[in-house]
């Protein structure tokens, strides 16, 4: 980065921090460091919501994705919307009538300690591995950029994150949100605009879109009801929409959030907020990495988009078969862009379009083969693999964007990395200190004290997320890696929650063995099925429920009042 980079990024990073820091200020005991005071307003919130969710996986892995599949995934998030108006509905009221300082406080009143402490434990072991993924997100960005060690900016960026969130606390996460989520909105604009700037002249929005329609990369939707298949649009509306209502209806990252709320309204105002905004800025996202794989139809792609891997074959002995693959990509590069030229002069003149489609078909797959055995070329010199597809875009940065606004991207991305790891670190911190050690271990602390148990819950949480980031590297798709962990624990979780709202006569026992068997079932399915991992999440509801529902079948009538009087 140039000089103008390093000031346009160190200011607005700063100037994020020390805004988020300021809010805080307002904060009061256990209540203000985890819920804010119950003061926040929809905006503030739903904006923090999406930070949440759209890190800088959103921005890393998303792009990949589409650079290697198209829009097929946006499928994936087709079910949200209807998620949050059954959250408005269904989940919201119970949360805000409760005054509850964690999701799963409300399933011991309804079931048992132990349910609640089951759940909590489970959103603690995949929330934990996913914050691990989130901060492992942008140090792809800085070994791509300044050649840094992954394992050095992991540590750099975890030390930073944990300690301002210590200090802030909730209102400094969300704050922090909300400015990140803004700037992210610019930045989508501006890495668009870019990507059509940087294309040759002749080549217009028309051009680009037949390119990547004739690749059939457009196409985002597929009628497929084979539940192998990752995405179609059933996966989307169906397990989508579990996964939706697990994350967003049971997650304490998500939860707490709508907990800091005025009022029921202000929190019903931010999922809504979300439900409108959230499709359309993943199309766009997805676009930028359609608009990347046409783009490098013109301009010659890298070989390997990790150039740190590269740098460590040429050192290797085995660099000349490396650099034979290089020039014979070089070669097939350059037949695709002409074959690609004349395609469009072809369309503009109304001439065959056959030949030089069947060319570039060609010049593909044999591209994509180069591509593949570099591949296996570098994971045998190195001893290990890493999944190319996350350094699309940040190879792409460092190349062709302008001085300053490449600050301005990197920025957006740290400070989306960043966010969404405080995020999570608060949501660990509380489940942590009000689910088991005030539960379990301390009911009788004073304020301060759980305060100071906090801010160490916090520290611990942000070791363990680092720790795993040091080897989430080879998980594939950062964006797919962390829905698949989640989607392990989500279904059942919500499964759960669904027991206590709509089942009036289920019992304790019958929400406990019901869990218990549903994440069984899902490990079973994800371990000895081709079944895609978005259905999980309604395999492990429909488990819960019916297991849950027998289960409760011979309570006792005494049980079964009890319930029913938890229940209302």
């Amino acid at each position: 980065m140039s000089a103008v980079d390093w000031l346009v990024f160190t200011v607005y990073f700063g100037a994020v921090v020390a805004f988020a820091w300021y809010q805080s200020r307002r904060n009061r005991g256990v209540e203000g460091f985890f819920l804010a005071n119950r003061r926040m307003g929809w905006g503030a919130i739903g904006l923090s919501v999406m930070a949440t969710q759209a890190s800088a996986i959103t921005y890393i892995g998303t792009t990949g994705q589409a650079f290697d599949d198209g829009m097929e995934f946006v499928q994936f998030y087709l079910g949200q919307p209807i998620a949050m108006v059954v959250l408005c509905v269904l989940f919201v009221p119970f949360f805000h009538r409760s005054k509850i300082y964690t999701a799963y406080e409300y399933l011991e009143r309804r079931f048992d300690a132990k349910t609640r402490s089951m759940t909590s434990f489970l959103f603690l072991m995949s929330r934990g591995l996913s914050a691990g993924i989130v901060l492992y997100a942008p140090a792809i960005v800085l070994s791509v950029i300044m050649g840094w060690d992954e394992r050095v900016t992991i540590l750099v960026m975890g030390v930073i994150t944990v300690a301002y969130t210590i200090m802030g606390g909730i209102t400094a996460v969300i704050w922090t949100d909300v400015i990140q989520m803004l700037v992210m909105f610019a930045g989508i604009g501006i890495a668009l605009a870019v990507l059509f700037a940087t294309l040759p002249e002749g080549v217009g929005v028309a051009d680009v879109a037949y390119i990547g329609g004739i690749h059939e990369m457009w196409k985002s939707i597929d009628l497929s009801w084979d539940p192998t298949d990752r995405y179609t649009l059933w996966s989307g509306l169906i397990g989508g929409l579990f996964l939706a209502l697990g994350y967003f209806g049971t997650d304490q990252s998500q939860v707490q959030r709508y907990l800091t709320a005025s009022s029921l309204r202000q929190s019903r105002l931010s999922l809504i907020f979300n439900a409108f905004v959230k499709v359309p800025m993943q199309i766009f996202i997805l676009a930028i990495g359609v608009l990347l794989y046409v783009f490098y139809h013109f301009e010659r792609p890298p070989l390997v988009f990790n150039s740190a891997e590269v740098a460590v074959v040429e050192e290797s002995e085995r660099r000349d078969e490396f650099a034979g693959l290089e020039a014979a990509h070089e070669r097939t590069h350059e037949l695709r862009r002409a074959a690609t030229f004349e395609l469009l002069e072809a369309r503009r003149s109304g001439n065959a379009l056959a030949s030089p489609q069947r060319r570039i078909a060609a010049y593909d797959d044999e591209l994509e083969r180069l591509r593949e055995e570099s591949k296996t070329l570098v994971a045998e010199v190195r001893g290990a693999s890493s999944n190319d597809v996350n350094y699309v875009f940040p190879s792409y940065l460092i190349t062709y964007v302008p001085a300053g606004i490449l600050g301005l991207l990197i920025a957006v991305i740290f400070a989306a990395a960043m966010s969404s790891l405080d995020s999570e670190l608060t949501a660990l911190s509380s489940a942590t200190v009000i689910d088991f050690y005030r539960r379990h271990f301390k009911p009788d602390g004073s304020d301060a004290h759980y305060l100071l148990v906090s801010r160490l819950a916090t520290l611990a949480w942000g070791g363990f997320a680092v720790l795993f980031a040091l080897y989430v590297g080879q998980l594939g798709s950062l964006v797919e890696a962390v829905n698949e962990v989640g989607s392990i624990f989500y279904g059942s979780l919500l499964g759960v929650f669904l027991l206590a709202f709509l089942v009036r006569r289920a019992t304790a026992a019958g929400a406990f063995y019901g869990l218990i068997f549903a994440i069984c079932s899902v490990l079973a399915v994800s371990r000895f099925t081709d079944i895609a991992w978005l259905w999980y999440n309604v395999v492990g509801t429909a488990i819960v429920l019916l297991v849950g529902s027998l289960v409760s079948l011979p309570a006792r009538p005494s049980d079964q009042g009890r319930t029913e009087s938890a229940a209302g």
